[in-house]
């Protein structure tokens, strides 16, 4: 079983992804698998969204406070809402732009909770690429076009959330509509910015310039027999505590298998899946190393982890690209901890 965590548990309560897809081997520990939008091709068009529809549901209370959300008893339109309950006085959310939002999540029929960012089992919010096909369009519609500081009410039939096969898991049937409101906290950087100082002759090389997956070069050297974190851009943000949710983007290679070779094949990144992987850090949730080697790094940080096999998936294999005892190599960008 390859050590993941499942989509839910990830980011609680609500997985974005039009659909379940194919395995990646993500850092985390070995309880369960998850998804990613590799197939989200199969979900249907959404329709197109209005600002409103009879009957409507109400939202009161403060933004960025739990939301005092009212479902009427009768059914829904059938039309996809998004509905600004508040306008904020922030930047306008472009396509392509991460947001971090608030959330709370209904089934129309009963007013079933899907969960929410508020409350005493409060979530952490929800990281949201702005108009991208793989995320659900109550979420990557709903935020789009939207200021920095607003609240917004989605009313969401199955086209415009997990289409016709639902989300069992969830307990979301193929025909339920879906209530959301969303309270857009900010825009966060997809990479981290600044110079990057250079590693050492007998360490990985890294490229991380663009809004993709690094490229990690690694020597001809054996690796070093203990945990490396070494921070090759500081962020200027808070450090990351134990016990946090932590929201970055990752590219992980195998160091063996890649030794000498000009550009190391990957065995996952987060950049393929259209969101930033998030978790709880230093709660035994992911592999010991990034436990021990994240925590005390400042927000928007570029972190380079060496990680040894014990640290790891130790005897283990994960596939062709992990093999048993590997010394794994990571480039992580810290984005945000809540």
């Amino acid at each position: 079983m390859r050590r993941r965590l499942a989509a839910l548990l990830i980011v609680p309560a609500l997985a974005l992804t039009a659909c379940g897809g194919g395995e990646s081997k993500e850092p985390t520990d070995e309880k369960s698998s998850s998804s990613s939008p590799d197939k989200a091709a199969q979900q249907p068009e959404a329709p197109k969204p209005v600002k409103s529809a009879d009957p409507m549901p109400t939202v009161k209370g403060e933004v960025m406070k739990q939301p005092q959300l009212t479902i009427p008893k009768g059914e829904p339109s059938g039309k996809f809402v998004v509905n600004t309950v508040k306008e904020g006085d922030g930047a306008e959310v472009k396509k392509g732009d991460l947001v971090m939002a608030g959330y709370e999540a209904r089934i129309w029929k009963g007013s079933q909770s899907l969960g929410g960012s508020y409350g005493d089992k409060a979530a952490p919010p929800q990281m949201i690429a702005a108009g991208s096909p793989a995320v659900i369009p109550a979420f990557s519609q709903g935020v789009l076009g939207q200021k920095v500081g607003s609240r917004v009410l989605v009313v969401a039939p199955p086209a415009a959330a997990w289409g016709p096969q639902g989300k069992p898991e969830m307990k979301v049937g193929p025909k339920d509509n879906l209530v959301f409101v969303l309270d857009i906290q900010k825009v966060v950087p997809k990479k981290a910015e600044g110079k990057q100082k250079e590693t050492a002759a007998d360490m990985p090389k890294i490229q991380a310039d663009k809004e993709e997956a690094a490229t990690i070069t690694i020597p001809k050297n054996d690796p070093p027999k203990k945990l490396v974190s070494e921070t090759l851009i500081e962020g200027d943000g808070a450090e990351v505590k134990k016990g946090q949710t932590v929201y970055m983007q990752y590219s992980g290679a195998a160091w063996k298998l890649n030794q000498g070779k000009p550009k190391a094949e990957l065995f996952d990144t987060s950049w393929k899946t259209g969101a930033p992987f998030v978790t709880p850090i230093g709660a035994g949730a992911v592999i010991q190393g990034w436990d021990q080697g994240l925590i005390g790094k400042k927000v928007g940080s570029r972190v380079m982890l060496v990680i040894p096999p014990e640290m790891a998936y130790g005897d283990k294999e994960q596939g062709p690209t992990l093999p048993a005892k590997s010394t794994l190599v990571f480039v992580v960008d810290i984005l945000a901890a809540v």
